[in-house]
Protein backbone atom coordinates (compact mmCIF):
# COMPACT_ATOMS: atom_id res chain seq x y z
CA UNK A 1 0.00 0.00 0.00
CA UNK A 2 1.41 3.32 -0.72
CA UNK A 3 1.85 6.43 1.17
CA UNK A 4 -1.56 7.49 -0.49
CA UNK A 5 -3.17 5.54 -0.25
CA UNK A 6 -2.16 4.63 3.62
CA UNK A 7 -3.38 8.52 4.31
CA UNK A 8 -6.43 8.09 2.66
CA UNK A 9 -7.44 4.89 4.54
CA UNK A 10 -6.34 6.75 7.75
CA UNK A 11 -8.67 9.75 7.03
CA UNK A 12 -11.42 7.78 6.51
CA UNK A 13 -11.23 5.79 9.70
CA UNK A 14 -10.44 9.28 11.55
CA UNK A 15 -12.94 9.19 14.54
CA UNK A 16 -14.74 12.06 16.14
CA UNK A 17 -15.31 12.31 19.58
CA UNK A 18 -18.23 14.19 21.81
CA UNK A 19 -17.22 15.54 25.16
CA UNK A 20 -19.25 12.96 26.62
CA UNK A 21 -18.16 9.93 24.18
CA UNK A 22 -14.43 11.21 25.22
CA UNK A 23 -14.98 11.30 28.87
CA UNK A 24 -16.90 7.51 28.39
CA UNK A 25 -13.82 6.17 27.00
CA UNK A 26 -11.70 7.64 29.72
CA UNK A 27 -11.92 5.36 32.50
CA UNK A 28 -9.93 2.57 29.88
CA UNK A 29 -7.46 5.21 28.27
CA UNK A 30 -6.77 6.16 32.14
CA UNK A 31 -5.75 2.87 32.54
CA UNK A 32 -3.69 2.32 30.00
CA UNK A 33 -1.92 5.87 30.49
CA UNK A 34 -1.61 5.19 33.98
CA UNK A 35 0.63 2.25 32.51
CA UNK A 36 2.24 4.11 30.08
CA UNK A 37 3.51 7.11 32.49
CA UNK A 38 4.79 4.42 34.89
CA UNK A 39 6.97 2.64 32.17
CA UNK A 40 7.48 5.79 30.61
CA UNK A 41 9.70 6.73 33.53
CA UNK A 42 11.02 3.58 34.45
CA UNK A 43 12.31 2.73 31.39
CA UNK A 44 14.22 6.60 30.95
CA UNK A 45 15.65 6.12 34.60
CA UNK A 46 17.04 2.71 33.30
CA UNK A 47 18.47 4.06 29.74
CA UNK A 48 20.28 6.96 31.87
CA UNK A 49 21.60 4.26 34.58
CA UNK A 50 22.42 2.30 31.50
CA UNK A 51 24.35 5.02 30.39
CA UNK A 52 26.39 6.47 32.91
CA UNK A 53 27.40 2.65 33.07
CA UNK A 54 28.72 1.94 29.53
CA UNK A 55 30.65 5.01 29.93
CA UNK A 56 32.28 4.67 33.22
CA UNK A 57 32.88 0.90 31.71
CA UNK A 58 34.24 2.09 28.80
CA UNK A 59 36.60 4.25 30.57
CA UNK A 60 37.76 1.57 33.39
CA UNK A 61 39.51 -0.86 30.60
CA UNK A 62 39.63 -0.51 26.90
CA UNK A 63 41.73 -4.21 26.07
CA UNK A 64 40.02 -6.30 28.62
CA UNK A 65 36.39 -6.93 28.77
CA UNK A 66 34.75 -5.97 31.97
CA UNK A 67 32.78 -8.82 34.37
CA UNK A 68 29.75 -6.40 33.87
CA UNK A 69 29.26 -6.57 29.82
CA UNK A 70 26.97 -9.40 29.54
CA UNK A 71 24.99 -7.33 32.82
CA UNK A 72 25.15 -4.47 30.18
CA UNK A 73 24.11 -6.34 27.42
CA UNK A 74 20.70 -7.90 29.46
CA UNK A 75 20.19 -4.20 30.55
CA UNK A 76 19.83 -3.31 26.86
CA UNK A 77 17.46 -6.08 25.78
CA UNK A 78 14.99 -5.06 28.91
CA UNK A 79 14.79 -2.03 28.44
CA UNK A 80 14.01 -2.72 24.41
CA UNK A 81 11.36 -5.00 25.99
CA UNK A 82 10.27 -2.51 27.74
CA UNK A 83 10.13 0.29 24.94
CA UNK A 84 8.15 -2.20 22.34
CA UNK A 85 5.78 -2.70 25.42
CA UNK A 86 5.15 1.29 25.10
CA UNK A 87 4.88 0.80 21.65
CA UNK A 88 1.98 -1.45 22.12
CA UNK A 89 0.09 1.14 24.57
CA UNK A 90 0.67 3.57 22.20
CA UNK A 91 -1.29 1.53 20.06
CA UNK A 92 -3.82 0.77 22.26
CA UNK A 93 -4.94 4.18 22.65
CA UNK A 94 -4.66 4.77 19.23
CA UNK A 95 -7.18 1.63 17.97
CA UNK A 96 -9.73 3.74 20.69
CA UNK A 97 -8.83 6.62 18.15
CA UNK A 98 -7.12 9.11 21.06
CA UNK A 99 -3.50 10.16 20.44
CA UNK A 100 -0.88 10.24 22.97
CA UNK A 101 0.86 13.27 22.80
CA UNK A 102 3.48 13.21 26.35
CA UNK A 103 4.07 9.72 27.61
CA UNK A 104 6.02 11.69 30.29
CA UNK A 105 2.77 12.90 31.97
CA UNK A 106 0.48 11.03 30.29
CA UNK A 107 -1.33 13.58 28.02
CA UNK A 108 -3.74 12.70 25.27
CA UNK A 109 -5.76 14.10 22.78
CA UNK A 110 -9.26 12.80 21.73
CA UNK A 111 -9.83 14.38 18.22
CA UNK A 112 -13.48 16.34 17.81
CA UNK A 113 -14.92 18.75 15.59
CA UNK A 114 -15.69 22.11 17.30
CA UNK A 115 -17.88 24.56 15.15
CA UNK A 116 -17.53 22.51 12.37
CA UNK A 117 -13.52 22.59 12.24
CA UNK A 118 -10.86 19.90 13.54
CA UNK A 119 -9.67 20.39 17.25
CA UNK A 120 -8.69 18.26 20.00
CA UNK A 121 -10.57 17.20 23.73
CA UNK A 122 -6.88 17.39 25.87
CA UNK A 123 -6.75 15.38 28.70
CA UNK A 124 -3.59 14.80 31.30
CA UNK A 125 -3.41 12.01 34.01
CA UNK A 126 -4.56 13.30 36.71
CA UNK A 127 -7.40 15.27 35.61
CA UNK A 128 -11.25 13.76 36.56
CA UNK A 129 -12.48 14.22 33.43
CA UNK A 130 -11.47 16.21 30.28
CA UNK A 131 -11.76 19.95 30.92
CA UNK A 132 -9.79 21.30 27.73
CA UNK A 133 -9.71 21.58 24.30
CA UNK A 134 -7.18 23.00 21.69
CA UNK A 135 -6.98 23.68 18.08
CA UNK A 136 -5.36 21.30 16.20
CA UNK A 137 -2.01 23.25 16.49
CA UNK A 138 -2.00 24.75 19.60
CA UNK A 139 -0.78 22.09 21.51
CA UNK A 140 -1.32 21.58 25.37
CA UNK A 141 -0.17 25.66 26.02
CA UNK A 142 -3.55 26.84 24.05
CA UNK A 143 -5.77 24.36 26.13
CA UNK A 144 -8.99 26.45 26.72
CA UNK A 145 -11.76 25.05 29.26
CA UNK A 146 -14.40 23.13 27.49
CA UNK A 147 -17.22 25.15 29.79
CA UNK A 148 -19.12 27.34 26.92
CA UNK A 149 -18.38 24.80 24.35
CA UNK A 150 -21.53 23.63 22.70
CA UNK A 151 -22.43 20.07 22.64
CA UNK A 152 -21.57 18.54 19.06
CA UNK A 153 -24.83 17.21 17.92
CA UNK A 154 -24.16 13.58 16.41
CA UNK A 155 -25.70 14.49 13.39
CA UNK A 156 -23.24 16.98 12.22
CA UNK A 157 -19.96 14.35 13.35
CA UNK A 158 -19.02 13.02 9.57
CA UNK A 159 -19.92 9.07 9.64
CA UNK A 160 -17.78 6.73 8.14
CA UNK A 161 -20.22 6.68 5.40
CA UNK A 162 -20.30 10.00 4.04
CA UNK A 163 -16.45 10.01 3.94
CA UNK A 164 -16.33 6.84 1.14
Amino acid sequence: MNAAATQQTNEQSKRYFTLAEANQRLPLVRAIVSDIVDLFRDVTERRQRLIELVERNQLGSKRVASPYTEELEQMQVDIQADVEKLNGFAQELAELGTELKDPNIGLVDFPTLIDGREAYLCWKLGEPEIGFWHELTAGFQGRQSVDGLKPQPRSQVPSLKSQI
